[in-house]
């Protein structure tokens, strides 16, 4: 893809994609591959991972009560973005991730964006998100898209900051 220095120049573009798909499935590791590894302060092996992904499933990112979303950056995925309602009115913003190499070229707004038109689309009136504190620049991603941090709204033994974003 064309690059500019060191990021790349190409549009982005984010469009529903089955959470089972071979696509969405390498992005999943990926993100939690990155997640994981950061947590452990280690690379994780595949079995972990897989283990990850079964006791941390996504299955409920998908119609009609909500959707998985995949960015890609000049046609090649490089992103992902999940939703589910939790209630009438309030949608849950998970897996949010851009690959490395593309991040900093706007792929994370696109995702937020996308992300906020799709809980639109199925009635929810608000979005909220947990996320740790080591995951700093997803914190300062929601904070310049006008998310604010509230008070734990779950139990999540991971969760360390919880923020929310009324769409208007």
């Amino acid at each position: 893809m064309p690059r500019t220095g060191n990021r790349p120049t190409a549009p982005w573009t984010v469009s529903p994609e089955p959470v089972g798909s071979p696509v969405a499935g390498r992005l999943l590791r990926a993100y939690y591959a990155e997640i994981a590894g950061r947590y452990h302060g280690r690379a994780v092996t595949d079995a972990e991972i897989d283990e990850g992904l079964v006791e941390h499933h996504s299955d409920d990112l998908t119609a009609p009560a909500g959707v998985f979303l995949v960015a890609r950056l000049g046609g090649e995925p490089a992103g992902c973005g999940g939703l589910r309602l939790l209630r009438p009115g309030t949608a849950e913003l998970k897996r949010l991730y851009v690959r490395p190499e593309a991040r900093g070229s706007g792929g994370g707004g696109a995702l937020l964006g996308a992300v906020e038109a799709a809980a639109r689309g199925l009635g929810a009136e608000r979005i909220v998100l947990d996320t740790r504190h080591d995951l700093v620049e997803a914190r300062a991603l929601y904070a310049g898209h006008g998310y604010t941090e509230i008070p734990a709204y779950n139990d999540d033994p991971y969760a360390e900051h919880w923020f929310a974003k009324h769409l208007g």
